[in-house]
């Protein structure tokens, strides 16, 4: 059986590709994608992620809007990665026929945990706003669901946003601390420990060859590409979503180890730092398995296998 899974993004570069990833691989029996405020607006992400599944064809998987704003604190964009519409200014002549369904993420998210007790993988790949509206709403969505993966924070690195927080965490850790609080039973921290490992550089995407979705790829990474090379002296880009939807297909592409974890809220310097208490001075259960090194050779095998295939099962069935 294809693992029940929901996406929740905010369709940015590094999101748009996870959900290639997610869409392709067929592994998945994607129940829908939720979007939230982060990179870009919500009605952005939203607009990405339809663009996004119309280019795959797949535009049978419901897109359900969430929250437009952190739980406390005011918006913060991130137009200087991933461009004003978050996609690099790829896609930005497609005709968008692709609509979202009526109804709210954390509503949503609720709802299929509820219908699918025990089998529901989320995979979370913005700040974490809707996952804490839905604890708000359903506080047994901790015992429901199968299993949460986040890509989010940092615990050995720095950070991307500020000296010590990573862009998720940072943009709402209110909401990050309560769901990293929340004792679900199999949380994994996908952080940039080990997505800045994963680099997709261009020679990865000249392997994706003329294709659509080569094409895109290329377009949509080339300011990505060039910003990481003027910070970091590297051409590529880092596979920050991707690499946890790829954690979702293979759990044995990472490392992990458990450990208490909490987020920074209250501090000039140090807001959504993600604090992880490595020798158990907190004498606290471990909530969190974190993870600390990559396969990245595998993993990046994994991607580019996947996104070159020529038809998703979707796509074979409507045939």
């Amino acid at each position: 059986m294809k693992k029940k899974v929901i996406l929740d993004v905010d369709t940015g570069v590094d999101d748009a590709l996870g959900i290639m990833l997610a869409v392709r691989s067929g592994q998945f029996d994607l129940h829908g994608i939720t979007t939230v405020n982060g990179n870009v607006s919500l009605e952005q992400a939203t607009v990405n992620t339809c663009k996004i599944l119309q280019l795959l064809g797949a535009e049978n998987i419901p897109v359900i809007q969430g929250a437009n704003k952190p739980l406390l604190r005011p918006v913060h964009y991130e137009h200087r990665v991933h461009g004003k519409d978050g996609l690099g200014g790829a896609l930005r002549d497609m005709q968008l026929h692709k609509k979202p369904s009526e109804g709210h993420a954390a509503d949503f998210l609720v709802d299929q945990v509820r219908s699918n007790p025990g089998e529901m993988t989320l995979v979370m790949t913005g700040p974490l706003t809707n996952l804490a509206l839905a604890l708000m709403k359903y506080p047994e969505l901790v015992r429901d669901v199968k299993e949460v993966i986040v890509m989010g924070g940092v615990v050995l690195g720095f950070g991307n946003i500020t000296p010590t927080a990573e862009y998720n965490m940072f943009v709402d850790p209110e909401a990050a601390k309560l769901v990293l609080q929340a004792g679900f039973p199999s949380l994994t921290l996908v952080g940039l420990d080990v997505t800045r490992k994963a680099l997709l550089t261009e020679e990865h995407i000249r392997e994706l060859g003329e294709t659509d979705i080569g094409r895109y790829v290329w377009e949509s990474t080339a300011d990505y590409l060039q910003r990481y090379y003027d910070r970091n002296g590297v051409r590529a880009c880092a596979m920050h979503d991707p690499l946890a939807v790829a954690v979702a297909l293979n759990p044995e592409l990472v490392t992990t180890k458990r450990y208490y974890v909490d987020v920074e809220t209250r501090s000039d310097l140090c807001d959504g730092q993600t604090v992880c208490d490595f020798q158990n001075r907190l004498l606290k259960e471990p909530n969190v398995n974190v993870c600390t090194d990559v396969a990245v050779d595998a993993f990046l095998k994994l991607f580019i296998r996947t996104l070159r295939e020529q038809r998703t099962d979707e796509q074979e069935n409507q045939t």
